[in-house]
């Protein structure tokens, strides 16, 4: 059986990630197993607000890319210290609905713009 933990913990645990990610995290979107990175976001400054029910909701969305890196079908996402590149959070989902990382296109072609429309994490 799986662990289970009280709100107050899951809300907790994800105020570290808000803190991990430091003043200057970046979104990453990329195709299955991330094996390429379409689309860089900035994310803000904190990343976060205070979690809440056990859900992180990311701060400042909607937000873009201005111009994709690459091309691909978006399936994944991650979260970086963009100086460093050190991963705080691997494991996303991207897609046009019902992912942690809502996108505007199920197709991303390199040099278009990448709208990202919200970006969450709840907490199992």
């Amino acid at each position: 059986m799986p662990a289970t933990y009280s709100t107050a913990v899951k809300n907790a645990r994800l105020d570290a990630v808000t803190a991990a990610i430091g003043t200057t995290g970046v979104l990453e979107i990329g195709t299955a197993g991330m094996a390429t990175v379409l689309a860089t976001i900035a994310l803000g400054n904190p990343a976060a607000a205070a979690a809440a029910s056990g859900v992180l909701t990311f701060s400042g969305f909607p937000r873009s890319d201005t111009s994709a890196d690459a091309t691909g079908t978006p399936a994944a996402a991650r979260v970086r210290t963009s100086s460093g590149g050190t991963d705080v959070v691997t494991g996303l989902t991207a897609g046009t609905s019902g992912t942690d990382v809502i996108l505007d296109v199920s197709t991303i072609t390199a040099g278009q713009k990448v709208d990202i429309a919200s970006f969450t994490i709840t907490h199992a």
